[in-house]
């Protein structure tokens, strides 16, 4: 795992050392420690904010090189906005836009986590620290060289200086494990596919054993023997075989039902014999984004000892256009007993999903299943890039999942299901076809998807146009942006953990 910045917590009243970060309000006020530490170089503030034009709007930043009247090499200054305060998540987000003016040259950074009211609450210290580390993230093991201009990976120890060394310690642990999983995500789906294939993607989701979760591997004989027609129909064109991993954390009361994640995991996608344009088809090496997500969420959980019994579940195929890939007009037999005629090859995620969300909802019985899929460019026709779409049987589960990702900005849009749009699916030569026709193409993927939940409260969140090449944000420059595993694990927090007495 790549990570670029390394955090600490030190005393609010730690002297300073090469690049200084502090906080001020659009009226350019300072807190208390602020000025003690700043000294004279606070007159400099409010110099160059007047010749920069800078007002202290949320988010934004004035850097000054080598200011004068401190011993330091670089000061910058992040607005919070209004003096009535900040919200809870900008905070993640001052982290963000604090990392992404840093560079190579800034090795030691100290970040004064104070507010001009006074000293930042712990869960505040937390989520900056969160954010400087989702930002700073850069995926650039492969480059040898840099080009001219080209900014380099930072490597900085960033002090973030508190009023409770302790109580910030302890506020940063869970959240720290949390933006491990999103690191993770981003990994796997920057990954290339010549060296992240279904074999290599599941020894790595291995690597959750020494979180002490189960994890399970079944091979093509395996999923043979169970009956997954339609996720082997997928996987049959690739000389890399499939496979499907079974994740399980039981952090919760022995006897629970679990909560289920299943995840896409096509490691790459050409299409199939339906085979794709040659324009961009390098991004399908991101296909398998709800795999990776899935993956990175069982880590923070797992990680953070959550209390509760959780199960995750990818499956991991290549759709490849060899002499022995399935057709159009192929007709399959799902481990469900469900018949599905092939139309197109390139609807293939859904048939992944297909078993492997048939196999969840039978062996574990969980209380409800969420899947996570780069399942349709119509998604994005539909919403563009900034939201999920997402389809449920389940109404509560449903409000649940557009609360969450409010709070943390990995937002979701629901979408209709209806029989109107259940019809489309159907086969006149098997139970069901792959494809509904080009319109409501994410609804009909959605509602093939429901044929295999077995009754089961269920959501389904198409990820097409979050998990990859989505625009850059104050938290991510990525072009995997490790999208749901903030998300999921809040729901889980807030909603499905076994409490305290």
């Amino acid at each position: 795992m790549t990570d670029a910045v390394k955090i600490g917590f030190v005393p609010l009243s730690t002297a300073p050392k090469g690049s200084l970060v502090v906080f001020c309000d659009d009226g350019l006020k300072l807190g208390p420690a602020t000025r003690k530490a700043l000294g004279a170089a606070a007159d400099t503030i409010k110099r160059a904010a007047a010749a920069n034009q800078f007002k202290g709007k949320s988010g934004s930043v004035l850097d000054i090189l080598a200011p004068d009247g401190i011993k330091i090499q670089r000061l910058m200054v992040v607005g919070t906005g209004k003096s009535d305060g900040p919200k809870a998540a900008d905070f993640l987000k001052f982290g963000g836009v604090t990392a992404g003016r840093l560079n190579a040259a800034s090795t030691a950074v100290t970040v004064l986590a104070e507010l001009p009211d006074g000293a930042m609450k712990p869960e505040q210290a937390a989520a900056l620290a969160s954010g400087l580390r989702l930002r700073a993230y850069k995926f650039d093991r492969y480059k040898t060289k840099k080009k001219d201009g080209e900014d380099a990976a930072v490597r900085s120890e960033i002090s973030l200086a508190v009023e409770d060394v302790g109580a910030a310690r302890k506020a940063f642990a869970p959240e720290d494990n949390v933006v491990d999983g999103v690191i993770i995500a981003r990994e796997l789906v920057n990954e290339p596919p010549n060296v992240l294939y279904p074999e290599e993607f599941a020894r790595r989701a291995g690597q959750l054993k020494k979180l002490d979760v189960d994890v399970e591997v079944l091979d093509v004989k395996a999923m043979t023997k169970l009956g997954m027609g339609a996720l082997l129909g997928v996987a049959q064109g690739s000389a890399r075989p499939g496979r499907m991993v079974v994740m399980r954390w039981d952090g919760g009361k022995r006897g629970d039902q679990p909560v289920a994640f299943i995840g896409k995991g096509v490691c790459f996608d050409t299409g199939g014999i339906s085979i794709k344009g040659a324009a961009s088809m390098e991004d399908m090496k991101g296909d398998m984004g709800g795999a990776a997500c899935v993956v990175g969420l069982m880590h923070a959980l797992a990680a953070r000892k959550a209390k509760v019994n959780v199960v995750g579940a990818i499956g991991l195929v290549e759709n490849m256009p060899d002499g022995n890939a399935q057709r159009p007009g192929d007709i399959v037999t799902s481990m469900s007993g469900q018949t599905i005629e092939i139309i197109n090859t390139d609807a293939e995620g859904r048939l992944v999903l297909a078993d492997v969300l048939w196999y969840v909802a039978k062996k574990f019985k969980p209380k409800f299943m969420v899947d996570l899929a780069t399942l349709t460019g119509a998604i994005m026709v539909a919403l563009g890039t900034d939201h999920a779409g997402m389809f449920s049987n389940n109404d509560e589960l449903a409000e649940r999942l557009i609360k969450v990702g409010q709070e943390t900005g990995e937002k979701v849009w629901r979408m209709p299901l209806g029989p109107e749009y259940d019809k489309l699916i159907d086969s006149q030569f098997a139970d069901m076809k792959n494809t509904g026709g080009r319109h409501g193409g994410s609804i009909t993927a959605a509602q093939f998807l429901q044929r295999f939940v077995d009754g089961t409260p269920w959501a389904h969140l198409d990820i097409a146009g979050t998990a990859m090449g989505a625009p850059k944000t104050d938290i991510n420059h990525s072009w995997g942006s490790g999208y749901g595993v903030r998300l999921l694990e809040r729901l889980v927090a807030d909603y499905y953990e076994t409490r305290k007495s």
